[in-house]
């Protein structure tokens, strides 16, 4: 293998990529579209069970919209372990062509295949997804009053580690090498994004993650790149964190809730979202929005559970996360109200009354009561 040659393919892939991210300006406003087209996207393992029960909520939620042709669902088939691995590529052509025709997914869980599996070592989904449609902001909310904590992890997704998670090159048996990307306008994004957010919400800290004094060059640009754009923004307060010390101010009762919006890396963001889940009842509940400027989608932040499905138990999953993702997407499209009224629903059923209770097996109710439970409240 010319190892040269295939450094020089990577950066010259991701130079090419900054010159797009320089040219795309624009948001879409999806209510000045005629149609907004949801796409439904099941997913593996247990992930087709999860997210029928969500579709069924914005189904009703969203009735009025459909019948007057402003929305429509598209359930899209084929985004599955297998038909990946046969196909050797993270999304199919035809699964690609197919999401693309959508404004908005919700996404169930999928497999991604690690070494020694029986499938093929295709990319994750998930991160071939947030590069075709260039889903940047991964943002994920966290909210648990009665514990002081309110944050919201603006986490990019498109660089990083992962961005190159299946492009790493074993020189031989003894030396393996991975490649990490940081760009200025990959972070300047994510970072605007953040700030905005915080000052049309009422925040006045945002706080920058990253290990900087170690990782030197690609998180010392993610900092700096974070700071100029803070510049603009001198009504809030900015400060910056390691990510080790991070995961400990989170637990810490008397320092966690000073903090209110993140910015990360990808992979730190992974890390520290799973961690702040565990808070709000672990990352069953949580949904995840990523967002880009011409698509968004909105998934549950677990992963497929294939062991539940073996087991027969695939219908005590719980559907939670992606039924507050659904949430987020109604938000995210313009329909607040129905979002207020199904996150309304979500803590009254999972923090307030708490009449069923989920556990996964037999002895707690089934993902379709729960969603029926999470309905009766609407």
């Amino acid at each position: 293998m010319d190892y040269m040659k295939r450094y020089e393919d990577i950066i010259k892939m991701q130079l090419d990529r900054i010159e797009k991210m320089k040219k795309d300006t624009d948001f879409v406003d999806y209510q000045a579209l005629d149609k907004i087209v949801i796409g439904i996207i099941g997913g593996d393992g247990i992930g087709p069970a999860i997210t029928e029960h969500a579709h069924k909520v914005l189904r009703t939620l969203l009735a009025d919209q459909v019948a007057t042709g402003k929305v429509e669902f598209k359930v899209i088939e084929g985004c599955t372990i297998e038909n990946r691995a046969a196909a050797g590529k993270a999304i199919p052509d035809d699964v690609l062509a197919e999401i693309k025709t959508c404004n908005v997914l919700l996404k169930g869980p999928t497999t991604t295949p690690r070494k020694g599996d029986k499938w093929a070592n295709v990319e994750s989904a998930n991160v071939a997804m947030r590069k075709e449609l260039d889903l940047f902001a991964n943002v994920r909310p966290v909210k648990i009053p009665e514990k002081g904590i309110d944050w919201t992890f603006f986490r990019e997704n498109t660089e990083c580690l992962y961005a190159m998670g299946s492009q790493g090159v074993t020189i031989e048996d003894d030396l393996a090498v991975d490649f990490r990307v940081i760009t200025t306008q990959g972070t300047e994004r994510i970072a605007r994004m953040a700030f905005d957010y915080a000052k049309a919400n009422g925040k006045d800290r945002v706080t920058i993650v990253t290990k900087a004094n170690v990782v030197k060059t690609t998180d010392g640009k993610f900092l700096d790149v974070c700071k100029k754009v803070a510049e603009e923004y001198p009504e809030i307060e900015t400060d910056d964190w390691y990510i080790d010390i991070m995961t400990a101010k989170l637990v810490d009762e008397k320092r966690r809730g000073q903090f209110q919006v993140m910015i990360l890396p990808n992979l730190y963001g992974d890390i520290l979202t799973d961690e702040a889940a565990e808070f709000q009842g672990g990352v069953g509940t949580a949904g995840s929005a990523n967002l880009g400027k011409h698509y968004a989608m909105f998934e549950a932040i677990h992963g497929s559970a294939p062991r539940m499905v073996q087991e027969g138990r695939d219908k005590y999953a719980d559907p939670c996360s992606v039924i507050r993702a659904g949430a987020m997407l109604l938000s995210h499209i313009g329909y607040q109200e129905q979002a207020d009224k199904l996150f309304a629903a979500i803590e009254e059923c999972t923090v307030k009354e708490k009449k069923l209770r989920i556990t996964g097996r037999e002895d707690g109710a089934t993902g379709a009561q729960f969603a029926d439970y999470i309905l009766s409240k609407i």
